[in-house]
């Protein structure tokens, strides 16, 4: 179940700073908990349910879900925390590298508004890879022949199969109706098609490279724990791993580790 929206009196407001974090990442659950622990009372905004389930329930903590509705979301929310007498320290971006639009919205409003905003920057990962500045630069890489295994999400999917029109390609998607929808439409049969979720066994993907034949794998640069498997999938004799590079960060936002995020966030006793 979804935790719900919890409303606090204002003895919360008179004593608790308050903080907006935007999640998308596996680190926002985490960044929430340590915060909550040290006196900070959240906002935090999530897409969907399923996203919503990682965050416990806690007095000083209000999930929001759904899209936040671009700059004039924004700037709403800022509002109104303003208008009630507890505006918002400070706003945390959590979302995921690759949600380059919110986070573009969020860096503009606050700077017009003057709001403190701090990014949560993801580690480069290493090991080998091959990065591609662009989903486009594909059409680059000689593939004629290969099984491609796409692991970019649905939304590019098309774009994908454009990119390289001599592989046999091969999708691991979400398990949503949307995601098998747009991989229909790309053209991908139903045998084709992987639908799971984020956090499954190693085993388990390791058997679709396997069941697949899989000579290529194509996934984002996102830092983060879905990287961090296809490179170890990926390393030694397995399959070539190809990154589409992850994007730059908005210009003139302070950039944070979640180390130094968390050193940045404490609250004086």
């Amino acid at each position: 179940m979804v935790a719900p929206i919890l409303m606090h009196g204002p003895e919360i407001q008179q004593t608790s700073p308050r903080l907006w974090l935007i999640g998308g990442t596996g680190e926002g659950p985490v960044v929430a908990e340590r915060l909550l622990q040290r006196g900070w009372h959240l906002t935090v905004s999530v897409v969907g349910a399923t996203a919503a389930l990682a965050y416990r329930p806690h007095p000083g903590l209000t999930l929001r879900v759904g899209a936040i509705d671009g700059e004039q979301g924004v700037w709403a929310e800022l509002a109104a925390a303003e208008s009630v007498g507890w505006p918002y320290a400070v706003v945390v971006d959590a979302s995921h590298p690759f949600a380059c639009l919110v986070s573009l919205q969020l860096a503009a409003v606050c700077k017009q508004r003057r709001q403190r905003l701090i990014r949560l920057l993801r580690p480069t990962l290493p090991g080998a890879a091959t990065i591609l500045p662009s989903l486009e630069t594909l059409r680059s890489r000689s593939l004629q022949g290969h099984r491609l295994l796409l692991a970019i999400g649905a939304r590019q999917l098309k774009q994908a199969l454009a990119c390289s029109p001599g592989a046999r390609h091969f999708a691991r998607l979400l398990p949503s109706p949307r995601a098998l929808q747009l991989a229909m439409a790309a053209g991908l049969a139903a045998d084709q098609v992987a639908c799971l979720r984020p956090g499954s066994e190693l085993e388990v993907e390791r058997s679709l490279i396997r069941r697949w034949r899989i000579t290529t794998v194509l996934a984002r640069q996102s830092g983060g724990a879905t990287e961090q498997l296809w490179r170890q999938l990926c390393a030694g004799p397995g399959p070539e791993l190809l990154l589409i590079g992850r994007p730059a960060e908005p210009a003139g936002v302070k950039g944070l580790s979640q180390t130094c995020l968390l050193e940045a966030l404490v609250l004086p006793q």
